[in-house]
């Protein structure tokens, strides 16, 4: 990726090219910076300079970021919980504090290399690093999620994502007492403003489109048991929509609050669980519906809750 930055201002005059760099790439670190200018990435003026280079004014930086070179992701022997495999896709149950693929942070023992070691040949499968994977949950959500295991499989279940017709159920615990039956939440969803690490419900023009369904099915003193349903598929949706509502998850210390009088960290990740998953199978165009209990953590929380109420 190539960038060619504004000229360089007259005020900067005297500046060491990889200090007024490190001003106008943030993104990139000191020393990723400079290891650009050493290999001739960042010409000035069309020319490669050194990072002591100092600018005199007017200039104009050309910097060319070369993608990173792609890890190789190793199979790891997991106790993986399969619902149902077949040839073309694997249905997982994913326990709550798992990571699906590699990210930052989190370079092992996440569930698709689990998925690796099991089916060696979903290697390939989708995207780099992301062998398989068509949707995700978060580490701290639990529940049922499908694994493509062939190319074919791969294109049908994404489009299938795509037109909305995969079916989503899922059951949550939330702070506070819904007051509705049930009702529509359609709020679009974009990054935070500030917070580049968190999601939040932005303006039309700032977020995609994001519809959660949602119905009571028990209230509590300062609590609710609901029943929800996605229509899309965006990052955090469920969270992020019932923060808005002023109805955390619990257990949710990013867009909840982070102390709950039911010590939410012993609940081993959020009160949120894919309960439900339902699709066309890729190979007989056949409807197919699985199923998943709520996990014993959700339970006893449920059980204390109705001991209390």
């Amino acid at each position: 990726m190539g960038v060619t930055l504004p000229p360089v201002d007259a005020s900067a005059a005297g500046t060491r090219l990889d200090r007024w760099l490190a001003a106008r790439v943030p993104d990139l670190s000191r020393a990723r910076l400079r290891t650009l200018i050493d290999a001739g990435h960042v010409r000035v003026d069309g020319k490669g300079r050194k990072a002591a280079h100092r600018l005199h004014g007017g200039e104009v930086v050309e910097v060319e970021i070369p993608p990173p070179a792609p890890e190789r992701l190793e199979p790891e022997r997991l106790a993986l919980s399969i619902i149902h495999e077949d040839g073309h896709v694997l249905v997982v149950d994913k326990p709550a504090g798992l990571v699906v693929h590699p990210g930052a942070g989190h370079r092992r023992g996440t569930l698709v290399a689990g998925v690796l070691a099991h089916a060696p040949e979903i290697a390939g499968v989708g995207g780099p690093g992301r062998p398989g994977v068509v949707h995700r949950l978060d580490k701290g959500t639990s529940g049922l999620l499908v694994i493509a295991k062939t190319p074919l499989a791969y294109e049908s279940l994404t489009a299938q994502l795509a037109a909305r017709t995969v079916t989503r159920r899922y059951l949550a615990v939330v702070h506070g007492r819904v007051r509705l039956a049930e009702g529509v939440i359609d709020a679009p969803i974009g990054r935070h403003p500030v917070d580049r690490v968190r999601m939040a419900v932005r303006p039309p023009t700032r977020g995609k489109r994001a519809v959660t369904r949602y119905r009571v099915l028990e209230r509590f003193p300062g609590f609710t048991h609901l029943e929800l349903r996605l229509e899309t598929g965006r990052t955090h949706q469920i969270r992020v929509h019932l923060a808005s509502l002023g109805h955390p998850v619990v257990g949710d210390t990013v867009y909840g609050p982070r102390s709950s009088a039911l010590h939410p960290g012993a609940l081993e990740g959020h009160a949120l669980h894919a309960a439900t998953l339902g699709f066309a199978h890729p190979a007989t165009r056949e409807r197919v519906e699985f199923g998943s209990p709520l996990p014993q953590r959700m339970e006893r929380l449920l059980s204390r809750l109705r001991d209390n109420g």
